[in-house]
């Protein structure tokens, strides 16, 4: 197996210190704020209300931005306190107005645009009780929410289903909650039908390669022990390390697996292991584009600014790790290093951060990276 690449990047000052140059950016709750001079600036995006509440996963396609409300539902779809047992799916325009929205019966914790696709992938119970939606924007209202139950049903790992993303041209979708950890961490969704058919792309426990550059054990193949399999994403090619690859967070292990080539034959597995637990990471793709950040409450943030390319943005969920203190701190943004795992607090973010989606201006990658396909390989 033949290592990542690690991509040499001219630097200088205080950032020379990071192994691949992450960017500093800064931010504030506050419309229109300057963060301490960095000219990045925060705004609201949009709020829920009384019928919006729990906000988590974000994504973006054709100029809008999709946002999952999970209204209190619980992760098995249990009724939220109120007896609600819906979560909500809103589109809102590139200003932040309401578009459309659509009601998915459960807690959607997993979401993604399939734009070669014109489609919204959701997953629906990342604990149990789980199922998959597909939202197509443009078709005629009465057939623009599809819903899919697995087979196997339940999920052979034993849990539900988490993030999913396209990568080239495969829907692949995170093993959450497993109560077998031999069973896929990830898997493969065939659709037809009404049915989503699953077939595992690799185990909890399968064999990768240390990733980790100040790690005695860089090089070295391990086993790993996945117990929490969450968020995953597409990497940008524009990124300094990884690029291409298909990453999947064990969010309790503080672990990233990195799979180049993921779903074909040879595939080629990497650990990170990370100084903190994290939800979504996402990479800026352009130099003026948005990250859009949800607060895991009422609120869906946009941070503008002079981004630098293939910087790598993580939630950082210091209470969701295995071994969480008693009184964790909240969740915080940070810029994540892609040699070493190490996240470094974004300064002037002041609210908690959940769910990221970066959107590109003129000449980026696109999106999220959630088709894939753009993204190419090392």
């Amino acid at each position: 197996m033949r290592l990542p690449i690690i991509r040499g990047v001219a630097l200088s000052g205080a950032v020379a210190l990071c192994a691949i140059g992450s960017l500093v950016l800064a931010g504030t709750a506050a419309a229109d704020e300057d963060a301490a001079g960095t000219g990045f600036t925060s705004s609201v995006f949009a709020r829920g209300g009384t019928t919006l509440s729990a906000v988590d996963d974000i994504t973006s396609m054709q100029g809008s931005i999709f946002v999952a409300w999970q209204n209190g539902v619980g992760p098995k779809g249990e009724p939220a306190t109120n007896g609600n047992t819906q979560s909500t799916i809103a589109q809102y325009s590139s200003t932040g107005h309401l578009v459309n929205s659509w009601q998915l019966t459960g807690r959607c914790d997993g979401m993604t645009a399939d734009s070669r696709n014109d489609r919204i992938i959701a997953t629906i119970n990342e604990d149990g009780n789980s199922s998959l939606a597909v939202i197509k924007p443009d078709a005629p209202a009465a057939s623009q929410l599809a819903l899919y139950t697995y087979s196997p049903n339940p999920p052979v790992h034993g849990g539900g289903t988490d993030a999913p993303h396209i990568y080239r041209g495969q829907i692949l979708i995170s093993a959450s909650n497993p109560s077998d950890t031999t069973q896929p961490a990830v898997y493969r969704a065939t659709l037809s039908g009404t049915t989503a058919t699953l077939t595992s792309v690799f185990t909890d426990d399968s064999s990768a390669i240390v990733a980790n550059t100040n790690d005695p054990m860089f090089g070295k193949s391990v086993t790993l022990g996945l117990t929490d399999p969450d968020s995953n994403f597409v990497v940008p090619g524009s990124s300094p390390r990884f690029g291409g690859d298909f990453v999947l967070d064990s969010q309790g292990d503080q672990q990233q697996v990195y799979v180049r080539d993921a779903g074909r034959p040879g595939q080629q597995m990497y650990v990170l292991n990370l100084s903190q637990s994290v939800d979504d990471t996402v990479w800026a793709t352009s130099s003026s584009g948005t990250l859009y950040a949800t607060d895991g409450h009422s609120t869906v943030y946009a941070i503008h600014g002079q981004f630098e390319v293939g910087t790598a943005f993580s939630a950082v969920t210091p209470g969701n790790a295995n071994n969480a203190p008693p009184t964790p701190g909240p969740n915080y943004l940070a810029t994540l290093d892609l040699n070493t795992g190490v996240l470094t607090p974004v300064a002037g973010v002041a609210f908690p951060v959940k769910g990221l989606t970066f959107v590109g201006g003129g000449g980026d990658e696109g999106g999220d990276g959630g088709d894939g396909g753009r993204a190419g390989g090392e």
